[in-house]
């Protein structure tokens, strides 16, 4: 199988995968964000390298595949309060995307795949995928790999419904990645918290602390449900999902030129 592994190649060896044609970067986003007394603090940006690397794996007989290193700090000043976090402003974050896709286009990939394991990027990447893409003519996917299976995430999980923070499916994960990671001596004290003083209100956006939504222990969700065993099915049905889209054709068109002089009179069909 060809190592997908951007980081373990010479510059000689990327050249070459770039230069099979249609190539694919995969740019794994993540955070370095408090996830409780049980779990590090690099749990996303981990997550997401893993998930992108077994995706990669899954299609490299296929297709040119390179996975990046990590990008570990993405926008989570909601978990400042709880210490042990790192966060970028939406101005930062953005810009280094910008310059990812330049970059992985100048050295001759045609795609960037962006895979985020941190709720804290959903919003963001949203818009700054839209921007890049309009700038460079490119396309540039972002993934929710948590969102993409859900029928998954109700059989698995037993304490809750889907992903939420530091919780029963994100501690299985890291039961199955990094068990050694894991302080399961804490998971108790993980699950002391205090009721979410701010309810969801899927309808109304503003900014709220995790201390508002989360406070006590920065958890939400009940870490002791956790298991390798869930982990390994939530591995395998998020790298099916991610490699399923990177084989899909239509993602991967031409961004349409909305911005050119005189789109406004072209074609309004493919």
């Amino acid at each position: 199988m060809p190592d997908i592994d951007w980081s373990r190649l010479t510059a000689p060896e990327i050249r070459a995968v770039a230069a099979r044609g249609n190539a694919l970067a995969v740019l794994p986003v993540g955070a370095l964000e408090q996830h409780g007394p049980h779990l590090p603090v690099i749990t996303d940006s981990r997550v997401a390298w893993e998930l992108s690397a077994a995706a990669a794996r899954l299609v490299a007989d296929e297709m040119p595949v390179l996975v990046l290193p990590a990008m570990w700090s993405g926008m989570s000043e909601h978990h400042l309060p709880f210490g042990g976090t790192i966060s970028l402003d939406y101005a930062a974050f953005s810009a280094v995307l910008r310059s990812v896709t330049r970059s992985v286009r100048a050295l001759g990939f045609t795609r960037l795949l962006i895979v985020n394991a941190h709720g804290g990027n959903d919003d963001p990447l949203a818009v700054a995928c839209r921007e890049i893409a309009h700038e460079f003519a490119f396309p540039v996917v972002a993934a929710k790999p948590w969102s993409m299976i859900p029928d998954t995430l109700a059989a698995v999980l037993e304490t809750q419904k889907g992903c939420q923070h530091a919780c029963e499916a994100e501690t299985s994960l890291m039961l199955e990645l990094a068990p050694e990671l894991v302080r399961t001596s804490m998971l108790e004290l993980a699950a002391r918290q205090g009721p979410g003083v701010i309810a969801n209100r899927p309808a109304l956006s503003r900014f709220w602390s995790f201390a508002e939504r989360a406070p006590v222990s920065g958890v939400r969700g009940d870490p002791r449900a956790g298991t390798q065993a869930k982990g390994e099915k939530l591995l395998a049905a998020m790298a099916a999902a991610l490699a399923e889209a990177m084989r899909d054709p239509i993602l991967w068109r031409t961004p349409d030129p909305v911005w050119s002089p005189g789109r406004g009179l072209g074609p309004t069909s493919p």
